[in-house]
């Protein structure tokens, strides 16, 4: 029964992650630039980024330790997910931020394109997850 409860909680949470994920990259983002002018949709990307981090890293320990007893694969996945997004907030996004505000186009369009990368990764690599656990 415990099993059974971990493994759908694992299961829930990877879905939540992967939606949440998707939802903020491809459609929040893109309907803040399309509804709002290019400086108020900037700035309030600045604000939300932060946030968006938390949530990846939160629920994507939280999914790896729910999926342990279900697949190590799986939980070995959303906890380099979990590793990785704390260096990628951390780091990555202020320096993205530092070339903006420097009015650094090449190296802002080279960290944005990391950062672009890395959360397509995160979003292919929880759908291998949830696919995974899905088959268990």
């Amino acid at each position: 029964m415990i099993e059974t409860v971990l493994h759908t909680s694992a299961l829930l949470s990877s879905s939540l992650l992967f939606g949440g994920m998707l939802l903020f990259s491809a459609s929040f983002a893109a309907f803040l630039f399309k509804s709002l002018p290019p400086e108020d949709a900037r700035a309030l990307i600045r604000k939300a980024f932060p946030s968006f981090y938390i949530f990846v890293a939160i629920t994507s320990l939280i999914a790896a330790l729910l999926a342990i007893t279900s697949s190590l694969f799986s939980a070995s996945i959303l906890a380099l997910i979990f590793l990785t997004t704390i260096p990628t907030r951390q780091i990555l996004m202020p320096a993205i931020n530092a070339a903006t505000d420097a009015k650094l186009k090449q190296r802002f369009l080279m960290l944005h394109g990391l950062s672009v990368v890395i959360t397509l990764a995160y979003i292919i690599a929880v759908g291998f997850v949830i696919v995974d656990l899905a088959a268990q």
